[in-house]
């Protein structure tokens, strides 16, 4: 009777758990945070590769500061 009661108990929990998973919609995920953002975040960390993500990051920035002087070039 009592592995009857944990089975039941760890099922509920599991089950308590798993509905509750999916609370933050991606909508509510990319509202608070951009592409650009989560990705410094990760560069910022301890993660394995995240100097790769940092370097990474600073050629889009020079690239994109590239393109913003090109085009004020054309202007």
């Amino acid at each position: 009777m009592p592995r009857l009661l944990a089975f039941m108990l760890a099922l509920a929990v599991a089950l308590a758990a798993a509905g509750c998973g999916n609370m933050l919609d991606s909508d509510t995920v990319n509202a608070t945070l951009t592409q650009h953002q989560r990705d410094s975040v990760i560069a910022r960390s301890a993660l394995p590769g995240a100097a790769v993500v940092d370097r990474a990051l600073m050629q889009h920035d020079r690239a994109t500061h590239r393109v913003a002087d090109l085009d004020s070039l054309t202007q």
